[in-house]
């Protein structure tokens, strides 16, 4: 039985659909408020419950061989990123759980002292390590599911807002294939006890993602290139009414004015211990938008 955190997200529900369809047993954590009948309707286990508490955590790990955390949070890092996954971990390690995957973000290692997301996760990495139960932590890049949005509102108007450097690097990673390399986690040898950053095949600029939605679309992008100072001074102002969502933004900040990019030797090291060519963000769009 394979337990999903998060398996209503981009990643949590490609997992699960690919669970399914290799006949594998799944008991997915949802919300009450969440769109599960897909999952459902796939034959996975509905757990209803909340993260936040132990006493739910504890009931959805009984019986549990695999765990996959693909949970996160824009504003709760403490009680979702970091919290949830240790009791997670805590339960794994009571119920004598087979293998864990944590999900977790490039750059979780470098200290971002302003994100929190960051923060928990690179703590919840070194429980995980030092905890003596197998796992894998994979660090994802941005992911492609994540354009599609952008991409149906660049279709529109042709508009593309880029906030900060436009000459940042990143690898975004096709979502699918993330689920894929989550999923085989368990069962490929050479992913045991190991730690991989996941991005796409291509190094890309930021600004480089507009002319893949103009070459997609055949239409000219007008690209409004923003300062970081407008988050900056949005963070001032929401420090004074709403101190998390400050912290929020922090994140956001991160992700915004750093480069988040995997090497060719990463992307050569993840093709070859998952056995598979990584799709181009071009192609993951091209499929998704019927174009």
């Amino acid at each position: 039985m394979f337990l999903v955190t998060g398996a209503t997200g981009d990643i949590g529900r490609r997992v699960v659909r690919l669970l399914r369809e290799q006949q594998h047993s799944v008991r997915a954590f949802v919300r009450l408020t969440s769109r599960y009948g897909e999952l459902e309707h796939r034959g996975a286990e509905i757990f209803i419950g909340d993260l936040r508490r132990e006493k739910d955590i504890a009931k959805a790990c009984r019986g549990v061989q695999y765990i996959i955390s693909a949970h996160g949070s824009d504003s709760d890092a403490l009680n979702l990123d970091y919290r949830a996954n240790i009791e997670l971990i805590d339960q794994a390690k009571a119920n004598g759980l087979q293998h864990f995957v944590f999900i977790s973000v490039l750059g979780a290692n470098r200290g971002y002292e302003d994100a929190p997301v960051f923060k928990a996760k690179r703590a919840v990495e070194n429980y995980l390590a030092a905890s003596g139960i197998n796992y894998t932590i994979l660090r994802p890049a941005g992911l492609a599911s994540n354009l599609l949005t952008l991409a149906e509102r660049f279709r529109e108007t042709g508009l593309y807002l880029l906030i900060g450097d436009p000459k940042n690097r990143t690898s975004i990673v096709s979502t699918d294939d993330l689920a894929r390399i989550v999923v085989d986690s368990v069962k490929v040898p050479g992913a045991l006890n190991q730690i991989f950053s996941v991005g796409g095949p291509e190094i890309l600029l930021r600004e480089d993602i507009p002319q893949i939605f103009s070459r997609i679309f055949n239409r000219q992008p007008i690209v409004i290139n923003s300062p970081l100072v407008t988050v900056d001074g949005l963070r001032g102002i929401l420090g004074l009414i709403n101190p998390e969502a400050k912290q929020a933004l922090g994140t956001f900040r991160t992700l915004l004015s750093n480069e988040f990019f995997c090497r060719k030797d990463e992307i050569a090291q993840l093709e070859q211990t998952f056995n598979f060519p990584l799709e181009t963000l071009e192609s993951f769009l091209r499929r998704y938008l019927a174009v």
